[in-house]
C-alpha cells in the first residue's frame, strides 16, 4: 500500500484531518469514542507516522497563514487589516501570501510553503472552488491538519468554517435599484463562472429581472475575471452594440474601475449617458467626488470575524463535535445617484 496520509485515516474513521492530527500529536480534546475510531483506522491502514514530522508538528508556532487572491484589490486589503488587528491583540504573527487571481498553481505552491512553516491555522480566499485541481487542492488543505477558515469564497465539497456575504441578495438589490430608476436594458459585468461570488451575483441579477418581467438578454451578460482590464474591455464591447444598455451592474470594485475608465474614454457621463452600480466601495471614487452607487460589504468586520473563528479553533474552545461555523453577512445598498435613468434617451 502506498504512503498513507492523515486524510486517508480521516476518511476511514469518518472524521476531519484536524481531529486525526490531534490524536497523533496528543493535543486538544477528542472524544474517547472518536479517538477509538481513529486508532482503529490507523491500525487497519498500518499507518506509521514520520517521527520527524510528528515532532515538528508538536513544536507549536505563533504564526498563522493568510492567503488572498489579489492584494491590489482594496477589498482584500481591508479584510487583511481586520485579520491583523485581531492577530496583534493575541500575539500572533501573519505570513501573508498573494496567490494572484486565477493562478491556482501559485496558490498550491504557497500552501506547501505554509505547511513547512508549521503555521497554527490558515485563513484563505481560494482563487476558485470548481476546477480540475479541486480534488488535489482540497486534499492539500485537509492534510495541513490545522484549523482553516474561508473568507468570501468557498471550496467545493468542503466543510471548512467561513465568513461569507449574501451575494445573491446584494446583486438583486443593486439590479432592482436600476429597474426602479426606470431601466430595462441592464447589462452585467459578471465574475468568472469558477467563482461562487461570480455565479451568485449573476443569479441575483437574473432574479431581479425576472421579478419585474424584464427579459434576460444573453448579449448583456459579460463574464470578467475580477480585474480592472476586463471591466474596461467588456464595457467597451457593451457600448459598441447596436442597442447598448442604459445601465450596467458591475460585479466587483476593480471591474467597476475599468468600467468607469471605459466610459470616460468614450466621453460618456454617469448617469446622464449611462447608469452604473458596482459591487464593493472604492475609496478613490469618494476622493474624486464620483458618486457611484455601490453594494457595500463590511470588509474589515469580515476579516475580524474570520480571525476570531480561527482563534476559537486554535484555542480548542470548540469541541470536536461542534458544528461548522459559516457566517453569511448581509451587504448594504448605498445609492449615490449613479443609478438614475436618462429620461432624454
Amino acid at each position: 500500500m502506498g504512503n498513507i496520509t492523515i486524510r486517508d485515516i480521516a476518511m476511514r474513521a469518518n472524521v476531519s484531518s484536524t481531529t486525526v492530527s490531534r490524536v497523533l500529536n496528543n493535543s486538544g480534546y477528542v472524544k474517547d469514542t472518536t479517538k477509538k475510531k481513529i486508532l482503529n483506522a490507523i491500525k487497519e491502514l498500518n499507518y506509521v507516522p514520520n517521527a520527524v514530522a510528528r515532532s515538528l508538528s508538536i513544536n507549536k508556532t505563533n504564526i498563522i497563514g493568510v492567503m488572498v487572491p489579489d492584494l491590489n484589490n482594496p477589498f482584500f486589503t481591508e479584510v487583511v487589516q481586520g485579520i491583523s488587528n485581531v492577530a496583534d491583540e493575541n500575539d500572533l504573527n501573519i505570513i501573508l501570501c498573494d496567490s494572484n487571481e486565477n493562478f491556482l498553481e501559485k496558490e498550491i505552491k504557497y500552501l506547501k510553503m505554509l505547511k513547512e512553516q508549521r503555521i497554527r491555522g490558515l485563513i484563505i480566499t481560494p482563487t476558485s472552488e470548481e476546477n480540475k485541481y479541486n480534488s488535489m487542492y482540497l486534499s492539500l488543505l485537509e492534510d495541513l491538519g490545522i484549523p482553516i477558515v474561508l473568507v468570501d469564497r468557498d471550496v467545493k465539497h468542503s466543510s471548512f468554517d467561513g465568513v461569507f456575504i449574501d451575494n445573491v441578495k446584494g446583486a438583486h438589490e443593486g439590479t432592482e435599484a436600476l429597474i426602479k430608476s426606470g431601466h430595462k436594458y441592464i447589462a452585467i459585468i459578471a465574475g468568472p463562472n469558477t467563482s461562487k461570488p461570480g455565479r451568485d451575483r449573476l443569479v441575483g441579477y437574473k432574479k431581479a429581472l425576472n421579478s419585474y418581467d424584464i427579459p434576460i438578454k444573453d448579449k448583456y451578460i459579460m463574464h470578467g475575471n475580477f480585474k480592472l482590464q476586463s471591466g474596461y474591455e467588456l464595457t467597451m464591447k457593451l457600448m459598441e452594440m447596436e442597442v447598448p444598455p442604459t445601465a450596467i451592474f458591475s460585479s466587483n470594485n476593480l471591474m467597476t474601475l475599468g468600467c468607469v475608465k471605459a466610459l470616460r474614454r468614450l466621453n460618456l457621463k454617469i448617469p446622464e449617458d449611462i447608469a452604473l452600480i458596482g459591487f464593493d466601495e472604492i475609496e478613490i471614487f469618494n476622493i474624486l467626488d464620483l458618486n457611484i452607487s455601490v453594494i457595500s460589504r463590511p470588509t474589515h468586520e469580515m476579516g475580524k470575524l474570520a480571525m476570531k473563528i480561527l482563534l476559537e479553533k486554535i484555542n480548542k474552545e470548540s469541541s470536536d463535535d461542534s458544528p461548522t461555523k459559516r457566517l453569511i453577512l448581509s451587504p448594504k445598498l448605498l445609492l449615490k445617484g449613479s443609478e438614475k435613468y436618462n429620461f432624454k434617451g
